[in-house]
């Protein structure tokens, strides 16, 4: 049986530990799509308070009544179904959410008012996701989260190379979701708001401007997505430590929980930018059975990275 994805009313918990789990293309399409009672129409209507808005715009009145909103997220999916239960997670959590069903409503949205995030499903009529999140990345930088419901690692590894930040695939939990958001939009505002300016790092070639999120190996300069640019930062800094993908994933990126196999294609994606032979990495390698460790050649271990700590982070 189907989970029920209607989310709960504002304020409410979601059903189950998780919430409701999405299904891969939403829910019944017989035409009996109508909201459920609490729920606001897919556009028009303020989720929270039923005040009519600007078109498919939602204001954020859920866990901060009153209060400014966390950030302006544009919700990006032509499942009505999908985008509504989204929708309404993310505007209870506090968020202000815009909502686009393809491709060119999505651009003229973001033209309009650029998000501080987008949720971008990868299967849209016409202009597909990897297209929308290449069109958004021209005009600027902007935290992205591809959902959608096909999986494959080639997908995903696309998805992250367009600059994509994160990557749910269907059916996936609403609440899950919302933290993942807050996750990536916390990330991207420390990144572009640095306490300082710290000395840069440098290592094996590598030299990273840690204030200016600039990167350059061998004086070439990387096209780094943030959260390539925040591992690397992270390795360089602990050079001969081992860090499981665990470990890795609560670092780097901040979650107790996730997908792994983000932190193995973020490794992939880093490689084919670092190593001299990606196929065979001699910075980023893989500790067999436990994760993975930087390794800087002694001779060319220099810059503000921190001492080999040979037990710390290592599983027993």
């Amino acid at each position: 049986m189907t989970p029920d994805p209607s989310p709960p009313a504002d304020g409410a918990p979601p059903a189950g530990p998780d919430g409701p789990a999405l299904p891969a293309r939403g829910v019944d399409r017989s035409g009996t799509g109508t909201p459920a009672s609490g729920e606001s129409p897919a556009h028009g209507t303020d989720a929270a308070s039923g005040k009519s808005t600007a078109h498919g715009e939602s204001r954020a009145h859920g866990t901060n009544p009153g209060g400014p909103a966390r950030g302006h997220v544009l919700v990006v999916d032509d499942d009505p179904t999908v985008a509504e239960v989204v929708t309404k997670y993310l505007t209870s959590a506090g968020y202000d959410v815009a909502r686009a069903a393809n491709g060119p409503d999505a651009l003229e949205r973001y033209a309009a008012r650029r998000p501080d995030l987008a949720v971008l499903d990868l299967m849209l009529p016409g202009m597909d996701g990897f297209e929308v999140c290449r069109r958004m990345r021209a005009h600027g930088p902007v935290a992205v989260i591809m959902l959608t419901a096909r999986g494959d690692e080639d997908d995903r590894i696309l998805g992250l190379e367009t600059g994509a930040d994160d990557y749910v695939t269907k059916p996936f939990s609403p609440r899950e979701l919302v933290l993942r958001v807050g996750s990536v939009l916390r990330r991207a505002r420390s990144a572009a708001v640095p306490a300082g300016r710290p000395a840069p790092s440098e290592g094996g070639g590598i030299t990273l401007d840690l204030a200016a999120r600039r990167a350059t190996c061998q004086g070439r300069v990387l096209a780094l997505t943030l959260r390539e640019f925040d591992l690397l930062a992270f390795l360089l800094g602990r050079p001969g430590r081992v860090f499981t993908r665990e470990e890795l994933m609560r670092e780097v990126w901040g979650w107790d929980f996730g997908d792994l196999s983000t932190v193995t294609v973020h490794i992939r994606r880093l490689r084919g930018k670092v190593e001299a032979d990606p196929a065979h990495p001699e910075l980023i390698r893989t500790v067999w059975g436990v994760g993975y460790r930087l390794d800087l050649p002694p001779e060319r271990a220099t810059g503000t990275t921190a001492p080999h700590d040979a037990g710390s982070g290592t599983p027993s």
